[in-house]
């Protein structure tokens, strides 16, 4: 047979094949190898083995026609990828490229229809590999809020997709922050003092734009009548750690989010913080305008985190503010409260527009248990980590001493987790999810818990990887 002759057998078969069902028949799907595809993380081209002393092995011509064959009989003739042999790999096999990246469904298509083809020895995704990512913290083997051990956030999974919090701000709107190697790197300087009671500011003045930590220490009955004594509690420092600490730096403890940067704003103070001077911050730190206090311009959060909380539903003042942040792109993070009770009677657990974040058993808690001191009820959206959780801390009782480390538990632990992952979310290349979204993809993507609960605590537990990989 001539090699005209034979090079009109194989178009006339290609021209069959084009015509045949998509199913590729049992002797062809054994060469498609698409278990590596992954539906968030499409492949870059594909891989294709043709048998040795094949036509299409040894002619580019050939090649090319079948290859673009293939591709008409999947997609048409419009709109359709165009595929290219790129150069032959060291082991023999082809790298095919692609004019844009497929998703899974339509990868896996034009797999099918390019083994159709009998030169084809197998066809395979060109997928993305990745270092696998374990921060050099000193303390790191101690969080197991964040490794693939214990609680299990499986953050180190996520962080091996690269998107770590980069070009995002989250603000921690708490006590201020103290300063520590842990964090001042990733922490914007300044950020603002919304405390404007003299008294519980406890720094010598009111409002200015100096987020530090004085300390919120009190003597016995400071705040009320029979309120005991109280160490410094450095609450703000800590929150932030667990957000966003710097991380693989031989240092300490790692964040979430540790690509991410910090805007601290101190709300809190000796005896807690005023419900007004919380709103102005959730104003302020969402790029809204607060009367008397500059902009904050380029540093507008994407993200604010509050570890706070107090009695009563969801105040005018307060679900404003959020409804603020809210309408300009900034998602809320809140604790769910520490009082072993519903969240429909505390603020902002209880506001609408929020990310309401319980507390989950340290053991068992795949099985929806939650800490015995956590807030409850529909209104919490979902649980992660918040028992003797590590993270940044200050050795000072009263004023500040020096940086060191420490084990706190509550919500408040709990609600920087998410609000790290938030950032993440948001450091992918397509626009920032609208906190609504987010806050679906991080209820619909967590842990779903087993069994019958005793308490709801929200869609399940916090799973970082699921909700990068389903946020666009």
């Amino acid at each position: 047979m001539s090699f005209d002759s034979r090079v009109a057998r194989r178009l006339a078969l290609a021209s069959a094949l084009s015509a045949a069902v998509l199913t590729a028949p049992a002797f062809a799907a054994g060469r498609v190898h698409s278990s590596p595809l992954s539906e968030y993380d499409p492949a870059d081209g594909f891989i294709v083995g043709y048998r040795n002393g094949s036509l299409l092995k040894s002619d580019a011509t050939l090649m090319q026609r079948s290859l673009t064959g293939a591709v008409a009989s999947v997609f048409g003739r419009s709109a359709a990828p165009a595929l290219r042999r790129e150069r032959t790999l060291g082991i023999g096999a082809e790298l095919i490229a692609v004019d844009r990246r497929l998703d899974r469904a339509d990868a896996e298509r034009l797999m099918r229809q390019i083994a159709l083809d009998p030169d084809v020895e197998y066809v395979e995704p060109n997928i993305r590999l990745r270092a696998d990512f374990t921060p050099n913290d000193s303390y790191f083997y101690l969080q197991t809020n964040f490794s693939s051990t214990g609680e299990n956030t499986y953050a180190t999974q996520a962080w091996d997709t690269g998107y770590r919090g980069q070009g995002k701000i989250i603000a921690v709107i708490d006590t201020g922050i103290t300063s520590h190697p842990d964090l001042n790197a990733n922490v914007i300087a300044g950020g603002f003092d919304f405390v404007s009671n003299t008294f519980m500011a406890n720094d010598g003045g009111g409002r200015d734009n100096n987020a530090a930590d004085p300390g919120d220490w009190v003597t016995a009955n400071q705040c009320y009548a029979g309120s005991p004594a109280q160490n410094s509690s450095w609450h703000g420092t800590h929150v932030s750690g667990i957000a966003a600490a710097v991380t693989n730096n031989a240092t300490g403890v790692a964040g979430m989010a540790f690509n991410a940067r910090i805007l601290p704003v101190r709300a809190l103070g000796r005896c807690g913080g005023t419900l007004a001077d919380i709103a102005d911050a959730v104003t302020w730190a969402s790029g809204g305008a607060v009367a008397g206090v500059p902009a904050v311009g380029a540093n507008r959060a994407h993200v604010i985190n509050m570890s706070l909380g107090g009695g009563g539903a969801c105040s005018a003042a307060m679900q404003n503010a959020i409804n603020g942040a809210v309408g300009r792109g900034t998602a809320v993070v809140v604790a769910a409260g520490n009082s072993n009770a519903n969240v429909s009677g505390f603020t902002p657990a209880s506001c609408a527009n929020v990310i309401v974040v319980a507390t989950h058993r340290h053991t068992g808690s795949f099985y929806g248990e939650k800490e015995p001191f956590s807030n409850y009820g529909n209104g919490v959206d979902l649980a992660a980590p918040g028992y003797s959780i590590a993270s940044t801390y200050n050795t000072g009782t009263s004023s500040p001493g020096a940086a060191t480390y420490a084990y706190l538990s509550g919500t408040s632990m709990s609600a920087p987790h998410v609000a790290g992952v938030v950032a993440m979310m948001m450091s992918k290349p397509s626009a920032d999810c609208a906190p609504a979204v987010c806050e679906t993809i991080l209820k619909t993507n967590s842990d779903v818990f087993m069994g019958p609960v005793q308490y709801y605590i929200g869609w399940g537990r916090l799973n970082a990887l699921k909700a990068l990989n389903a946020t666009p």
